[in-house]
């Protein structure tokens, strides 16, 4: 642990924030139909999508509308992937050879790529031919990230609503996303990414010599075009089985720090452009002030964690006992550091080390993360979503507490909101211990841990977090492609993406129609340092405390354990 290590964390979470900026007045002009500088190309493009699918784009949606559409497109999403997973066999750009994937995996990865958790039970190179890496899987990094952001986008404008009904359009916010800040940024960054030396090609392999003169083929592919909408999307699923870490998708330090920089980008983008839509500048400041304090916390709590002498090392007498187990050795461990929390603290789930070899204390920091709500920055909208979410929870936190009506952003926050507000956070923590202790007594489930005690149950329920937190990510230590996981598992995603969604549509539903009211002097200010506070608070209050028992029975206690046993020899 030194100064650089520091460094290159606070640059890492740095850039990727003031990047997020101006991205951020970009997105909002896109949300608003404002123009900009790509009209001239894409506004016919645009209006030929709308023609084919005979959409009126400035037909503003109620909530429930704005919903069924939303509902709709990624049913049917799902099904067009599913059918393509089952007859990939039949399918072209299959240089591999490889069949149609059972209905379980497929279930569960069609539902993982449509909810933007890209959860992979399987071996990319050795499952996915070409077709399905492009067609199906990419698709749905695109679309999935623009459903997101079309959730901050209404939210948005239900705030910055004065009496009014609709939300706006779908169809519209899923389109203009797509096309104006997704596809440019992931063409951009594909080239780039080529250029630094990630693969991009349709072989099915390469043949080369070893250094002992033998002869190992190595799996290619398309990579660098899912690479860059997979980190610009928040999203995660990579091409092969090691993720990041492969050095045909991450071949060098600066091929690292711009994956890993793009993770969170779009995430804070966001952010800034539900402030600038809202006309709530400060107020969004203040939610990234707290967003970033948290992430920058966790990243920092993972590196301590990371490079303090192991104590088995140090008890077997290695010179230099710093656990690198499961590290790229080429990038190092603040590198492993900042990623862990960036991938954490948004909904992505790449990796570029393996979590499941961090010490305790920092593999407990990385579940934590996206137990806290997938809000730092989460999603691309999903997270900022989730985020107002929590600080209409603080604001009627603190009405109780001084007996006030409380208000958000000239809205004032009623027994409706609080409602639908405690089933969007809710069901997370329902769903992740709910499916958890199901499957510690499920003889079927418990037959593909590969570690017994408290090791075992962090890799259970670190599987459960990141599915519905739709992050992606996973310990490891687990046989995930069987019927149960891969059931479980997808249901775990489909009730932590839709199911938040529904509540934070209702919200915008209500909130749009009330009056925009001017601040007074009983307003709480949610500008300043004490919200911020306060915030933080809530946050940690709704997340860590209501999975401390867990855990408690996992990373805290194999922490102890692993103590003891070398105090022990």
């Amino acid at each position: 642990m030194n100064w650089q290590g520091w460094a290159e964390i606070a640059l890492t979470l740095g850039l990727a924030l003031a990047l997020g900026w101006p991205l951020g007045i970009f997105m909002s002009r896109v949300w608003n139909k404002e123009s900009t500088w790509l009209d001239p190309v894409l506004k016919p493009i645009e209006r030929g999508f709308y023609a084919l699918a005979g959409i009126d784009p400035n037909k503003s949606q109620g909530w429930l509308g704005y919903g069924a559409s939303l509902i709709a497109f990624n049913l049917f999403g799902f099904v067009l992937l599913y059918a393509m997973l089952r007859l990939q066999g039949i399918l072209p750009f299959n240089p591999q050879g490889f069949a149609g994937v059972s209905p379980d995996l497929a279930f569960n990865t069609a539902v993982s790529f449509v909810t933007n958790t890209n959860w992979q039970s399987y071996g990319g190179e050795t499952t996915m031919s070409h077709f399905t890496q492009m067609v199906g899987l990419t698709t749905q990094n695109f679309v999935s990230a623009a459903t997101g952001a079309a959730i901050a986008a209404a939210l948005a404008r239900a705030f910055a609503g004065n009496r009014e009904s609709g939300i706006g359009n779908f169809w519209a916010d899923l389109v203009r996303t797509t096309l104006y800040v997704l596809l440019p940024l992931s063409i951009v960054l594909a080239v780039a990414l080529i250029g630094m030396g990630v693969v991009q090609n349709f072989a099915a392999s390469v043949s080369v010599t070893t250094l002992d003169g033998a002869s190992q083929t190595i799996s290619v592919a398309p990579t660098a075009s899912q690479l860059a909408i997979k980190q610009l999307g928040i999203n995660g699923g990579g091409i092969f089985n090691v993720n990041s870490a492969h050095p045909f998708e991450n071949p060098s330090p600066l091929t690292n720090l711009i994956t890993a920089i793009a993770i969170n980008t779009l995430g804070w983008a966001a952010f800034f452009a539900f402030g600038r839509s809202a006309f709530a500048r400060k107020e969004i400041r203040a939610l990234v002030t707290a967003g970033i304090l948290i992430l920058g916390a966790g990243a920092g709590v993972i590196y301590v964690a990371e490079a303090q002498p192991a104590p088995a090392l140090v008890a077997a007498g290695i010179e230099n006992p710093i656990n690198m187990e499961g590290k790229e050795t080429r990038f190092g461990l603040a590198s492993t550091a900042a990623w862990a929390a960036q991938t954490t603290g948004a909904s992505n789930g790449s990796v570029n080390g393996m979590h499941d070899s961090l010490m305790p204390l920092g593999g407990g920091m990385s579940m934590l993360l996206m137990m806290l709500g997938e809000i730092l920055p989460g999603g691309i909208g999903s997270g900022i979503a989730i985020m107002v979410v929590m600080a209409v929870l603080s604001v009627f936190v603190a009405g109780l507490m001084v007996g006030r009506t409380p208000e958000y952003l000239g809205k004032k926050i009623e027994a409706r909101e609080i409602q639908f507000a405690m089933v969007a956070l809710l069901v997370v923590p329902l769903s992740t211990l709910g499916f958890s202790a199901l499957t510690v007594v499920w003889p079927d489930g418990l037959a593909s841990l590969f570690n017994p005690g408290a090791h075992g149950l962090s890799e259970l329920l670190y599987a459960f977090t990141s599915a519905t937190a739709n992050n992606g990510s996973a310990f490891g230590g687990i046989s995930a492609n069987v019927p149960w996981w891969n059931t479980t598992l997808g249901l775990a995603m489909l009730l932590g993406r839709f199911i938040p969604i529904v509540a934070v549509l209702a919200i915008a539903g209500s909130m749009v129609a009330k009056p925009k009211l001017a601040p007074s002097t009983g307003t709480l200010p949610t500008t300043g340092a004490l919200f911020i506070g306060l915030l933080v608070g809530v946050i940690i209050i709704l997340g860590a405390l209501q999975y401390f028992p867990a855990l408690a029975l996992g990373p805290i206690v194999e922490h102890f354990q692993v103590l003891e046993a070398v105090a022990a020899n």
